[in-house]
């Protein structure tokens, strides 16, 4: 039994290690992104992330044809992998036969299959970072863990965060804070920062747009100014058209962070990045095709400077 937990605690699933990225804490960051996310925002640009488990993912553009290559096929056992009419020198899977055993990806030449997810220990998380230390020391930079939700994992991620810590690497996560608050305090102990997101203030409509309430992500919010006053806290609110867009809907956020200890709010533009991945796996993009107009996004910037600022 013991044996069970150190394994589940020094091994996480991820689905990519990103270098060299400034927007996701100080300096220059090396994220790690985490699959698992109890959150379903129909305008997530990681839809890779939102399962734990391993998935499979198609790029059709990167397929060398049923007459040059059927070794996917051929390997699978659940007829999975079938002809595609439309097209008919390319495949297409079946995802309601698909079980995500990731054997055809193994085979595939072209790497036009490719899993969204893998398993990685503790260790091999720090030698990746740690590539990256001599521009952590020139920017303040460090190890950014991302998801999904990275405190879906927690036991990997405290455990990755509390050795990085112990290498003197600077740490930040970024969460929308739907988890247990055990879980949020034993990460946030080896924090140097940590982004948050804030989204909306009505539970009701939270719950609407995202499947959960957010009462749990906003007790959160104000343990975390409880317990870690001296942790920076930078609060984000990704500003969706149709969802969040209103100046009543920034107003109210922005009231409920200002004055709190070591709080930076700043809000982030919509945009749709990840979209071909749904088609990736095989899904259709869920948010309505908007745009978020450059002029109501700088006049919803200063609402919430002119709350927080005051």
């Amino acid at each position: 039994m013991g044996e069970s937990k150190v394994s589940e605690r020094k091994t996480g699933i991820v689905f990519n290690i990103q270098h060299y990225s400034v927007h996701d804490g100080p300096g220059i960051r090396t994220i790690v992104f985490t699959k698992g996310c109890p959150l379903r925002c129909p305008w997530c640009s990681n839809p890779e992330s939102q399962r734990l488990q391993l998935q499979l993912g198609f790029n059709p553009n990167k397929c060398l044809g049923i007459k040059a290559c059927f070794r996917c096929a051929e390997v699978c056992a659940y007829g999975a992998v079938k002809l595609n009419v439309e097209e008919s020198d390319r495949i297409l899977i079946d995802r309601k036969l698909c079980t995500d055993c990731l054997q055809c990806v193994d085979v595939c030449p072209s790497q036009a299959l490719q899993a969204f997810g893998k398993p990685i220990t503790v260790e091999d998380v720090l030698k990746e970072v740690e590539k990256d230390s001599v521009f952590y020391a020139r920017s303040g930079g460090g190890l950014t863990f991302s998801g999904g939700e990275p405190l879906m994992q927690g036991n990997f991620v405290a455990e990755t965060l509390k050795e990085a810590r112990r290498r003197r690497l600077k740490t930040t996560i970024e969460t929308c804070g739907y988890a247990d608050w055990s879980t949020m305090e034993r990460v946030c102990q080896h924090l140097t920062s940590l982004i948050m997101d804030i989204k909306c203030m009505d539970p009701e409509k939270h719950q609407e747009y995202t499947g959960a309430s957010n009462e749990l992500i906003l007790d959160n919010f104000n343990k975390l100014c409880e317990h870690f006053p001296k942790l920076p806290k930078l609060i984000r609110t990704p500003v969706v058209p149709g969802f969040n867009d209103r100046e009543e809907d920034i107003r109210e956020i922005a009231e409920f962070v200002k004055d709190k200890p070591n709080v930076t709010y700043e809000l982030l533009k919509y945009h749709r990045l990840g979209q071909q991945k749904y088609h990736f796996l095989g899904r259709e993009y869920p948010w309505p095709d908007t745009q978020l107009e450059d002029v109501k996004f700088e006049k919803l910037k200063e609402v919430a400077k002119s709350i927080v600022n005051q």
